[in-house]
């Protein structure tokens, strides 16, 4: 397989779970403490080895555009100021990864912004990393690394795997696979929100993968589903039945910034992380359960 260097990255989304604040914002830029999760994004791909990125943007996400763009005015205002830890927070995100913006004009789906970015995939193996969505490794390497990593030594393609209680199987897409051990699973099919009764396993797919260039094959050919959309996990379904396909069930966290619980789940758990907010935002909490 060869080297994985580029990422695709969907944000053209219009987050209608998080308005009203998308209706001006686009839901890539809600915060999580003090940085966007697109940002956070950019950093798991650029630490997993990403050299560029693909951001799949619709009309009216300018902002995204603006958020990773230098700044020369403020930028020497914080200079004039010593403001010197700002400025290289700032001039680290310039710096960050190489960007290309893909305009997607009707918003058809997962698989049809996926598509959009094959010519700049080319022929290459590439990363697909959901815009809204933070992950979090417990073991040291990043999430989009270890998918990497993975599909290297298993040379196929390969998507995030994270498991879910059975009974709520209904809202993911899950696998029907062979476990091949550590972490690692030979995926026999995808299957899309089964009854819990139905469910082949409890492992849902979770928002980030690694494929081949075939998958844009399977893309074109694919059929549109609900609402007119063109289904990533459709193509996957049929590249596995003719290439090898595997999951990984990664070791971290996946936070759906998406769902509004679980953005302020993840807005409190990143905000304990950190040295300067952990005790007083810690003794805040113990007063609020009591």
């Amino acid at each position: 397989m060869k080297p994985i260097r580029k990422a695709v990255i969907p944000a053209a989304g219009f987050g209608t779970r998080f308005l009203p604040f998308t209706k001006a914002v686009p839901k890539e830029l809600v915060p999580v403490v003090d940085k966007p999760v697109i940002q956070y994004v950019l950093e798991e791909a650029a630490a997993s080895g990403i050299t560029e990125a693909a951001v799949i943007v619709s009309d009216g996400k300018d902002a995204i555009r603006h958020h990773f763009a230098p700044v020369p005015a403020l930028y020497e205002r914080l200079r004039h100021d010593g403001k010197n830890d700002l400025l290289e927070s700032l001039e680290s995100i310039d710096g960050l990864i190489h960007l290309t913006y893909i305009t997607q004009t009707e918003l058809k789906g997962l698989g049809d912004a996926v598509l959009r970015a094959e010519e700049f995939v080319g022929d290459e193996p590439f990363a697909i990393l959901l815009g809204d969505t933070v992950t979090t490794s417990s073991c040291g390497v990043p999430v989009t690394r270890q998918l990497i990593d993975a599909a290297m030594r298993a040379g196929g393609s390969v998507t995030a795997l994270e498991r879910v209680p059975k009974a709520l199987t209904k809202r993911y897409g899950v696998i029907d696979g062979t476990d091949e051990g550590d972490g690692l699973f030979r995926v026999k099919t995808f299957v899309e929100k089964p009854a819990p009764e139905e469910a082949p396993s409890n492992l849902a797919i979770a928002s980030r993968y690694v494929m081949t260039p075939e998958i844009f094959g399977f893309l074109h050919s694919g059929k549109p589903g609900k609402g007119g959309e063109i289904q990533l996990t459709d193509a996957m379904r049929a590249l596995c039945a003719v290439q090898p396909m595997f999951g990984l069930e990664f070791r971290g966290r996946r936070h759906d910034i998406g769902s509004k619980l679980d953005f302020v789940k993840a807005t409190l758990e990143f905000a304990l992380a950190r040295p300067e907010f952990h005790d007083a935002l810690a003794d805040w909490l113990k007063g609020i359960e009591a």
